[in-house]
């Protein structure tokens, strides 16, 4: 009897908690609605800071950012197996990706800036002297005003979209050497930070004291700079969908591109906003001043 009552005692507690299990995943009544965002690691710290703001209006919604790179983030949302694919580049860009099934969203614009180790004593490059570092034509720091320190190359992974766009406006053409590479920003910050003679580069969300921003040209990337395309090295930060995205996705997405966030929350994760760009660029790197046909 006693061991019926324990049971039976049991199973109320089972029936009261996966009750309240059921009832808080409702979300008092309504279903939680899944948004999947997989891509570039360049946007990743700002599509996750957004989602708390998100949720204050949208509780029922459950946005997960991972990243892998634009290249995976794009082919993932061609096939359907995420909402979101997050991208440094336009899709037209990559291979086997057909952009005319996906839409472009841009939520923002990052610089893209050359690192160094905060020791290396180096805070300036020209633009034929960083492609010539990349190509492996200089291969110690002293040739560039240095010290006698052999130059590590650490580029990004083929996939990355970053590395795609360093490549179009730095590269004219050449191609980058063989070098250690990495799929996301802040490991190849991590590792700058550790090895005196390295050089890499990241998404102007990724700065910090760990790593030295090297100037270009004695030009600043600065988000002034950036709009006007005196610093160069630039790319749109794009959210692809399908054609027949689900609303909780293009709320999510219509929410980074608000003016709220766009004033706020887009500069405070150190990128510039698609509403102060003063120049805009097409799939094959055109630069060309805001309304100009």
């Amino acid at each position: 009897m006693i061991m019926k009552k324990i049971i039976g005692g049991l199973g109320v507690i089972l029936v009261l908690l996966l009750g309240w299990g059921w009832f808080s995943a409702r979300g008092n009544g309504a279903t939680i609605t899944k948004v999947t965002d997989v891509g570039s690691t360049a946007l990743q710290p700002l599509a996750e800071a957004a989602i708390p703001g998100f949720n204050k209006t949208n509780p029922d919604v459950n946005i997960t950012v991972q990243g892998g790179g634009s290249g995976t983030g794009l082919s993932q949302v061609q096939a359907g197996a995420v909402d979101i694919g997050s991208s440094d580049v336009f899709a037209a860009q990559q291979n086997g990706i057909d952009a005319n099934k996906l839409v472009d969203h841009i939520v923002a614009v990052t610089g893209i800036v050359p690192i160094v180790n905060p020791k290396l004593g180096v805070d300036n490059l020209s633009m034929s002297q960083l492609r010539d570092i990349f190509a492996g034509k200089i291969t110690n720091w002293k040739e560039v005003g240095g010290p006698d320190e052999k130059i590590t190359v650490i580029n990004r992974a083929s996939g990355s979209g970053t590395r795609l766009a360093f490549e179009q406006v730095v590269m004219d053409g050449q191609e980058t050497m063989k070098a250690q590479e990495q799929d996301s920003n802040g490991t190849v910050k991590q590792i700058v930070s550790n090895v005196p003679g390295a050089i890499s580069y990241v998404s102007s969300a990724y700065l910090n004291d760990q790593v030295k921003a090297l100037t270009i040209d004695h030009v600043i990337a600065t988000s002034e700079n950036i709009s006007d395309n005196k610093w160069k090295l630039w790319s749109y930060e794009h959210m692809y969908t399908t054609k027949h995205a689900k609303k909780a996705t293009l709320d999510y997405i219509k929410y980074l591109q608000s003016s709220d966030v766009q004033s706020h929350l887009v500069k405070e994760a150190r990128y510039i906003s698609i509403h102060d760009m003063k120049v805009q660029r097409d799939a094959n790197g055109v630069v060309t001043k805001i309304g100009e046909k």
